[in-house]
């Protein structure tokens, strides 16, 4: 992603033909904020009104969610994501389609996570992890600040219903 695409800390980027400024907290890396433009661009032709960082009155604050009646149809997690919150959401939010992205590491170990925290969950919404190879800024993002990016694209693993 080149310096002409943020301007302090503000990155403007376009994925299907819609336009999102990016705001770069000081205490979030540019690899979280690329990462959830990245997963923007990814959901947003499947959740049209996908938003980002948006307060919905829950213990955690997901990085994108889409409502439905003021509840979350898709949540999605930028990161680190502790076994703990897992365990939170996959239970609370069980018609929620939950999507997971991480740029480090391979998912063998963190499917692990997801395997443990959904023992014994019922759930009618899949979980999804997906995982953004390193040079994802140059494969993905061109520097107008165009975002291509595909499911077939990265290495992912679904969980499905229980």
């Amino acid at each position: 992603m080149t310096d002409e695409l943020s301007l302090r800390g503000k990155w403007t980027l376009r994925a299907h033909g819609r336009t999102r400024v990016f705001v770069k907290r000081p205490v979030e890396s540019s690899a979280h904020v690329l990462m959830k433009a990245l997963m923007w661009a990814l959901y947003l032709p499947v959740y049209p009104e996908l938003g980002v960082e948006i307060s919905i009155g829950h213990r955690y604050k997901p990085d994108l969610v889409s409502l439905e009646q003021g509840e979350p149809r898709f949540w999605g997690e930028c990161g680190h994501v502790g076994l703990q919150k897992i365990r939170y959401l996959v239970g609370r939010f069980r018609r929620t389609h939950l999507a997971f992205a991480r740029f480090e590491g391979g998912l063998h170990s963190y499917a692990e996570f997801f395997e443990k925290a959904l023992q014994g969950v019922r759930r009618e919404a899949p979980v999804e992890l997906w995982r953004f190879p390193h040079d994802s800024s140059e494969r993905f993002v061109d520097e107008r600040g165009n975002i291509q990016v595909a499911f077939a694209d990265l290495e992912g693993r679904r969980f499905d219903h229980s």
